[in-house]
Parts: C-alpha cells; structure tokens; sequence
C-alpha cells in the first residue's frame, strides 16, 4: 500500500462523525430531557412573597418581576372600600365598615401564615391572567399546603369560581363547609 490511501477518489463515508451530525445526534438524545423539565414544572417554580395585599391577592417575585396574583376560587372580604366592596354591600346584608372589618381580619390571618421573603410556588389552572393583568393562581407554601385552601379552611374566605379556573372547586367546597359548620374564623364572629 505503500502510504497511499486506498479508498482516495471513492465517495465512502469518513471514519470521523461530522460536527453537524454530532450536534443534531446530541439535541436528539437531550430533546426528550429538555421538555421533561418544561412539563414538570412550567407553572410552579421558585417564587417570592413580596406582599400580602389582602385575603386573596399578594404581590409576588414571578420572573424576576414583582406582579400580583389573585388566589383562584376563594373571596376573601374587601379591607378597603372600594367599588366591589359596595357592590358586596348591596348584594348581601353586611354593611360597608363591617365588610372591611371582616377584610381585615382576612388579611392578617394570611399575614400569619405567609410573609414577605417566602418562598412559594405557583400553579396556573386554564387561565394564568385575569382582565385586569393579575397572575391568577393556585399558590403553594413551603410545607406543601395551597394557600388558598388554607384560607377557605380557616374561615377568611368564600368561594367563588369563575370557569374554566375549576380544578380544585370541589375541594375548596368542603374545606368551605368544614369551616362553615364548625365556626371557623369569621364564620365564628359574623
């Protein structure tokens, strides 16, 4: 063979991979890997408590951004008056200064049980947004328990569902008779 190469002048395939083959061959084997972490985990994530607004709305640390998210499927009373609170008012047959009493309350239970600089994480149901731009959530706290259940638990909150946010309506219902039934929270003053 005298140092010749004996395939010189043949179409045969190098010994050698290629770069583009070895690139597309590694996006094939990590492909599956990169989307299992995207569907494991595209709505809770790590998140921080910047404020507790009221019994149903926070300020969180959400993408590196500060952004409010409403609790999906509980209504805590208002703390303020404001527009809703007077529609509260004369849907119902509490007066404007006791509805904001009873918001009052609400808001400092949630204060007791989640603070600023908590971690917590976040599931989306079919809408992540409101109408008015607010993250609308399920929200988690450290020792695993969702918040918003925790709230109807305790007796600072209804329910209130607005399709097709609905995933958990049947568990906020009997954490909301449990309470009801046993005069929890506001349920034991009002």
């Amino acid at each position: 063979m005298n140092g010749s190469n004996p395939n010189k002048g043949k179409n045969f395939p190098s010994q050698a991979i290629p770069f583009w083959a070895a690139f597309i061959f590694s996006i094939i084997l990590l492909f599956p890997a990169l989307t299992a972490a995207r569907s494991i985990s595209p709505d809770r994530g790590p998140d921080t408590v910047v404020q507790i607004v009221d019994g149903d709305t926070l300020t969180i640390q959400h993408n590196g951004r500060a952004q409010k998210i409403r609790l999906i499927g509980i209504d805590a009373p208002e703390s303020r008056i404001n527009n809703k609170t007077k529609k509260d008012a004369a849907r119902g047959n509490e007066d404007l200064d006791t509805i904001t009493k009873m918001g009052k309350e609400a808001t400092r239970f949630v204060k007791k049980i989640v603070k600023p600089g908590d971690p917590i994480s976040i599931e989306f149901d079919k809408q992540t947004r409101d109408k008015y731009g607010r993250l609308l959530g399920y929200v988690y706290l450290s020792n695993g328990k969702m918040l918003n259940e925790e709230i109807v638990k305790a007796g600072y909150a209804n329910l209130m569902t607005y399709p097709p946010n609905v995933k958990y309506q049947d568990r906020f219902l009997k954490a909301y008779r449990e309470a009801r039934e046993n005069s929890r929270g506001l349920w034991a003053k009002y």
